[in-house]
């Protein structure tokens, strides 16, 4: 390092600024909770948010709410203004029930539309499926998201979530055009509360226990409905579980956002919480940061070697499930003029919905740890 700018970088890790409590549940439909929120800008320069809705039974909605503001320019409420989403599929169904859930939004440039990822819930269990919108209040399901096999390992018939796009066409392994895909698919043996209770040593296998990027090529790309954007292939290992705080599970977060420094994402990792009263061994979900390379995101070049976010409010720590900060939107706030400003918003114990400010250093220098860097790499 060579400024003492530099080294201050490096000795004081990123850490987030909590603003508010945004959202709260407020009737039946969301009895059981609002969490997990998409959100975006609309062509009105207003700022929409997507909450999960929780009603009795674990049924789960998509709302939309506008974020309002105060005079400083800090958001500290929503208007309730309907539903964006609610189980009517077959894929979104199961007996007694089912579910929307956790949806992201990106205005996607190529397509010219708002593309929201969100996880169905049927019997199959979650899947990553589509929506795509032009005004954000009418939305066209697009199915669930199609994978090719990738090195005898099929992305299709497990659970799969959080998946996000970026807003502009990327270039896929072969140099081509392309829409491109964080995802996480969890197969058997891989979820958080199966490795907490393996208490042997284990080998991790990075196939299965990876954030990946797939990518649907938009090379004669002309199809108005876009219902075909639901195919992915190409797939690209992104990053696995480094640090302790991350070593039972790394998922998806906010949507990529491009900065100066590259692409912008948080996500989560979950560990072991620890507890002087208590015997039973419980789960810890925080939120990271990566930044990917702008011209080749599945490389990594920054991740954040402690979390920027950790549940330590007492709405963080004791909920529908507790110990869970859960990051899944983000606004960069341009309409301030501050473009290295970042509202992040998150879920609460899965009850409710805060936001903590990021304010992303000019400089991003400290190096990857060893492990990150060999993993980096690698991929």
């Amino acid at each position: 390092m060579n400024s003492q700018a530099e080294q201050d970088i490096a000795s004081h890790p990123i850490q987030m600024q909590r603003i508010v409590i945004v959202m709260e549940p407020g009737n039946l439909m969301e009895a059981e909770g609002v969490l997990n929120p998409a959100s975006v800008r609309g062509r009105d320069g207003h700022l929409y948010l997507f909450p999960r809705l929780v009603a009795a039974g674990n049924f789960s909605r998509i709302g939309i709410a506008r974020v309002i503001f105060n005079g400083i320019g800090d958001p500290v409420g929503v208007e309730r203004l309907g539903i964006a989403l609610e189980p009517e599929a077959d894929y979104e169904l199961r007996p007694g029930g089912g579910g929307c859930e956790d949806p992201r939004i990106t205005f996607v440039e190529p397509v010219q539309k708002y593309v929201m990822t969100y996880t169905a819930l049927s019997s199959r269990g979650p899947r990553i499926a589509l929506a795509i919108s032009e005004d954000l209040f009418h939305w066209d399901r697009m199915g669930l998201a199609i994978f090719m096999p990738y090195e005898g390992v099929d992305f299709n018939d497990v659970a799969n979530k959080d998946a996000l796009v970026f807003p502009v066409a990327i270039s896929d392994p072969d140099g081509l055009p392309a829409m491109a895909l964080i995802h996480r698919p969890l197969f058997p043996g891989t979820g958080p509360d199966e490795k907490l209770h393996c208490r042997f040593p284990r080998m991790m296998d990075i196939l299965r226990e990876s954030i990946w990027i797939s990518y649907h090529s938009l090379v004669n790309e002309v199809c108005e409905k876009h219902h075909h954007l639901c195919h992915f292939g190409s797939h690209q290992r992104l990053a696995m579980p480094v640090e302790a705080w991350e070593q039972l599970k790394i998922g998806g977060g906010t949507p990529p956002i491009l900065t100066k420094q590259g692409w912008l994402f948080l996500y989560h990792g979950v560990c072991e919480a620890f507890s002087e009263t208590d015997s039973v061994h419980k789960l810890s979900y925080s939120g990271g940061l990566l930044v990917l390379d702008e011209k080749h995101p599945h490389l990594i070049r920054y991740r954040s070697p402690e979390p920027v976010l950790t549940p330590e409010l007492p709405k963080e720590r004791i909920g529908i499930v507790p110990n869970v900060v859960f990051p899944t939107a983000i606004d960069r706030r341009d309409d301030l003029g501050l473009p290295d400003r970042f509202d992040v918003y998150y879920g609460m114990a899965d009850n409710c919905i805060g936001v903590a400010r990021l304010d992303l250093p000019t400089l991003l220098q400290r190096p990857l740890s060893e492990k990150a860097s060999i993993h980096a790499h690698q991929a």
